[in-house]
């Protein structure tokens, strides 16, 4: 694992080129198995879960053209032979996505019983399991894998979900297109990452009714064509540099095409007296001079924020949050509904000099405005808790190090160049 040396205390200002949300790349990569047309991608980012996947699909036969320098990946399925085997990659969760275009083009898929993602607790497979089964797909176990056949028996169906899973849904979008017929999700997710897997599938030819919304319809049996489509900026990676930019005092403006996507985000940020504003596609965050956190109306009760399923605050942007805390002067808690592992953390904080309260697995308060020191932390597997760990080693003046920040290429292939453009001093270290 790669560790990163931050030297602390600068204001960090300029403007920045976000990439493209690697929650909507890979479900868009594995959507692309249902098509036999040529598809071009645009504004595709060099991640470790996109080297995966492109891999992979060069070893079932497709043809992959990747011009990296221009962020252009070409790819053709039409080459995969059908009696190609297809053992998925384990390193990533999104290999559950490619589950639905590998049925139906080779009929059994393997997959590993523990697929790996981000260590957030307990992420179980049985909503996936359920979604396969109800669109006809036999699944059994065998060892330590799973094993997914496809029975030529598949049709319509309507599922309500228990939990509005991203994943789950789009899995259930995927199914839905293989089949005759019209099939309806409740409870679905509708975060900006799931809206763009179906304006992909829709430029391919595919009619999705209700996308963004809690109830979608697919129309099944439609044969898809190909297309060319370009990713829209990650608002995770907006969000983040915008942030930065509030916990070191500078002013970093964050190209921004989707800044109806950022209500609550900003709303979120002004609990911590920092303001963004939005014009002529940029969003941009003047750093005020002290973060300071809201006070209740209902005073007796603490300011929080809530990190739950779209349109909620996403768990995934809980950790840069949390770092503005440490730094706000005041009391805030965070809330993450969503994963029971996404908070333990927190003890890393404590060796930059941050005072924290683990109330339960899901709820952390944050006791903010004490002088932090600089520290040797070490980041979970979990790509934003990197990024918060070095948002805070940032504002310090002095050297620290970031031990395991790996978990930040998986998502952002240029963020420590960005970083040091906006005049950070950080560097890799191996």
């Amino acid at each position: 694992m790669s560790s990163l040396l931050v030297r602390g205390g600068h204001k960090l200002t300029g403007r920045i080129e976000p990439s493209a949300n690697k929650n909507a790349v890979l479900p868009v990569l594995c959507a692309t198995l249902l098509s036999e047309a040529p598809v071009t991608l645009r504004n595709v980012p060099e991640i470790t879960d996109v080297l995966r996947i492109v891999d992979f699909f060069r070893e079932i036969g497709s043809t992959v053209e990747w011009d990296k320098n221009g962020k252009v990946l070409n790819i053709d399925h039409s080459s995969i032979a059908k009696g190609s085997g297809a053992r998925l990659p384990q390193a990533m969760r999104a290999s559950i996505m490619m589950i639905p275009g590998l049925i139906m083009r080779l009929g059994t898929v393997r997959l590993e019983h523990a697929v790996k993602g981000c260590t957030l607790g307990a992420r179980e497979i049985d909503p996936h399991v359920a979604v396969f089964r109800a669109f006809g797909a036999d699944v059994e176990q065998d060892g330590g894998e799973i094993v997914f056949k496809g029975t030529g028996k598949g049709e319509a169906t309507r599922m309500w979900l228990e939990y509005a899973s991203v994943t789950t849904t789009e899995n259930f979008i995927l199914c839905a297109l293989t089949v005759q017929g019209t099939s309806q999700i409740v409870n679905a997710a509708c975060e900006p990452h799931v809206q763009e897997m179906c304006d992909f599938l829709e430029a391919c030819g595919a009619k999705i009714i209700g996308k963004g919304t809690s109830m979608v319809s697919v129309v099944g049996g439609t044969e898809l064509g190909g297309t060319d489509y370009t990713f829209q900026d990650d608002f995770h990676e907006i969000a983040t540099f915008l942030a930065l930019s509030a916990v070191t005092g500078g002013d970093i403006s964050v190209r921004n095409g989707c800044p109806e996507h950022f209500d609550l985000i900003d709303r979120t940020f002004e609990k911590f007296g920092a303001e963004v504003t939005h014009a002529d596609g940029w969003s941009r965050m003047a750093g005020p001079s002290r973060l300071k956190v809201e006070v209740n109306f209902t005073a007796h009760l603490i300011t929080k924020v809530e990190a739950a399923p779209w349109p909620y605050i996403p768990a995934d942007l809980l950790p840069i949050f949390i770092a503005l805390g440490v730094r706000a002067e005041g009391q805030m808690m965070f809330w993450n509904k969503v994963y029971e592992g996404g908070l333990t953390w927190h003890t890393e904080l404590s060796l930059f000099g941050a005072h924290t309260l683990l109330c339960d697995p899901h709820r952390l308060i944050t006791f903010g405005g004490d002088k932090l020191a600089p520290a040797t932390v070490t980041s979970p597997y979990i790509i934003r808790v990197a990024i918060a760990l070095l948002m805070v080693a940032s504002a310090i003046d002095g050297e620290s190090t970031i031990l395991d920040a790996d978990p930040i290429k998986r998502a952002h292939p240029d963020f420590v160049k960005n970083f040091v453009a906006l005049g950070a001093d950080v560097q890799w270290m191996d």
